[in-house]
């Protein structure tokens, strides 16, 4: 287990208050901020999907219909148990730069972000990315809401996810009644794996996740976006693949990693040929579109998260 060292504590001990704290773990988890999260008593639930409507229709006078009903399937979603765990060597916290409340709450704020990585690559890449947890996104869309850009240069892959979202589409799901929830921290005697003992502060990051994903038309994927010519993120591309959904049923928000929205904005660029004078040539002039925002009337949000190193599906 990692712990607290004596160079590390050096390291605070002769920070810049000014500066404050520079983060180096860039990548983030703006899934969780867009996902809406529901909770549940238990760890599991069942529902109801409609896959098929009773006959209607006109008929003649005196003449019937025949008599049907709705067909259901049952389908369950399940949360799988998610850890995170800090165990700080009670003297190193205790001279830790602003006493051992500040570092228990730097502690804190790391097993957040830590865990919000870890859940946003699970939302994609599912048993892919850890056996233990939720199906992905990955493999939870439909072949018929699959739209396939052809790259196919190995493992420079990429992915754009459109979500709907809500109770009866997209969402996560918390089991046990809660959240997220780091323990207080607590005084406790541990081992160091080698027979030794030693007194720490520890606390546990215990919680119940799951994501629901059961309507066939909540996820739609483009798959094998890739930097070959002709195989990028474009607005052809996101047009062609939204006409794949029913009506009704569009994407709340793509997702998308830096290099596909890079590649949606250079497909946005236009080259203005000429100098605008008369009687000459002119050389070419790029104009590069603003940063995406949205395609379609559909926000994009970008998370690193999503792979550019994806096999090719």
């Amino acid at each position: 287990m990692a712990k607290i060292s004596l160079l590390d504590l050096t390291k605070a001990a002769g920070h810049d208050r000014s500066v404050g704290l520079i983060e180096s773990v860039v990548t983030a988890a703006p899934e969780l901020g867009r996902i809406p999260g529901r909770v549940i008593a238990g760890t599991s639930f069942k529902t109801l999907d409609r896959n098929a409507l009773p006959a209607t229709g006109f008929t003649n006078a005196n003449e019937g219909i025949a008599a049907g009903k709705s067909g259901f399937a049952v389908k369950s979603v399940e949360c799988f148990i998610f850890r995170g765990a800090v165990n700080a060597d009670k003297a190193i916290a205790d001279a830790w730069d602003g006493g051992r409340g500040a570092y228990q709450a730097l502690e804190a704020v790391g097993v957040a972000r830590s865990a919000g990585i870890e859940l946003g690559k699970q939302i994609w890449y599912g048993t892919a990315e850890d056996s233990k947890g939720f199906p992905g996104a990955q493999a939870l869309v439909t072949a018929a809401q699959t739209y396939d850009a052809t790259g196919s240069t190995a493992n420079t892959g990429s992915s754009v996810y459109g979500l709907k979202l809500g109770p009866q589409y997209v969402q996560l799901i918390y089991g046990g009644n809660q959240t997220l929830a780091l323990a207080p921290f607590r005084e406790q005697s541990v081992f160091d794996g080698n027979g030794g003992q030693y007194a720490a502060y520890v606390s546990e990051l215990t919680s119940w996740v799951g994501l629901q994903a059961v309507h066939p038309n909540a996820i739609g994927r483009i798959k094998n976006l890739t930097a070959q010519t002709g195989k990028t993120l474009t607005d052809a591309i996101i047009a062609n693949w939204l006409a794949t959904f029913p009506v009704g049923f569009a994407p709340d928000v793509l997702f998308m990693s830096r290099r596909s929205r890079l590649q949606l904005q250079l497909s946005r660029s236009v080259v203005i040929n000429g100098d605008g004078k008369a009687g000459t040539v002119g050389s070419q002039m790029g104009l590069t579109a603003p940063i995406p925002t949205e395609a379609f009337g559909i926000p994009i949000e970008v998370t690193d998260n999503i792979l550019d190193t994806e096999a090719i599906a």
